[in-house]
């Protein structure tokens, strides 16, 4: 069984990010760029289906510019077999992204899409499920632990009220959650390794896919700075106060 797993170029979370002077966007010149993190968790969770035989390749894909080959490269190190880059300049939405890991699945037939259940940078949580929904496969998302029992995977998902189990029939998608395991950490040999490895490229044109934006950002600010405590002498000063405020 192969199984495709998306991975995402993001900034680094311990850099802190800065606003363009025009408040069109988050300004990403020159700053550390990393794998997503929950794309990370999707790597790691396709590895170790590989290494307990229930998988026989695992595919990592990315869309996005020529610089995205960088955390290809990390996927390599780590252990996927193959990378697939679909070239592009164009910023991408949910939807396009989507629509173009639909086309390289009908191309790889893979058994299992992961993806992380979100990004850091978009916090969109949309990808895999609009992939479902083109593709029909049935999809798991917020997955904290998989299991194969026959020709299904169970999904044990976080919810709001606790844990679900779903059944799912192959091939599906799946969206990894933050408990789901914990990545390895990539060795300086295989780096080197995976910088000799070839990185198999396609067009959005190969893919006859319109990646034509439907949204458009309106402005991007910095959340407000937060004020000053205060100290209260007593209890009941406390309580007036939040009176006051209305918490109360």
């Amino acid at each position: 069984m192969k199984i495709l797993v998306g991975i995402k170029r993001v900034v680094d979370a311990n850099i802190k990010v800065r606003i363009k002077a025009d408040n069109s966007a988050v300004d990403v010149e020159k700053l550390k760029m990393v794998v997503n993190p929950f794309c990370e968790i999707a790597i790691e969770e396709a590895l170790r289906l590989k290494e307990s035989g229930a998988a026989t390749e695992v595919i990592a894909v990315s869309v996005g510019p020529d610089s995205c080959q960088e955390q290809l490269r990390t996927a390599l190190a780590l252990g996927a077999d193959r990378v697939i880059h679909v070239a592009t300049d164009e910023i991408t939405q949910p939807l396009a992204v989507a629509k173009l890991f639909n086309a390289v699945v009908e191309k790889e037939k893979p058994g299992l899409v992961l993806f992380g259940k979100q990004s850091i940078d978009g916090d969109n949580n949309q990808t895999g499920q609009m992939l479902a929904a083109l593709s029909g496969m049935p999809q798991g998302t917020f997955a904290s632990e998989l299991a194969f029992e026959g020709d299904e995977i169970i999904v044990t998902r976080e919810v709001d009220s606790g844990l679900q189990k779903v059944a799912l029939k192959l091939p599906a998608v799946v969206t990894a959650d933050l408990r789901l395991n914990e990545p390895r950490y990539v060795s300086l040999p295989n780096l080197m390794k995976a910088k000799r490895k070839p990185i198999e490229s396609m067009s959005v044109a190969d893919l006859g896919i319109d990646i034509t934006p439907r949204l458009s950002t309106v402005t991007v600010l910095n959340p407000p700075e937060r004020s000053a405590g205060e100290r209260v002498s007593s209890v009941a000063e406390l309580v007036e106060k939040l009176k006051a405020e209305g918490a109360l």
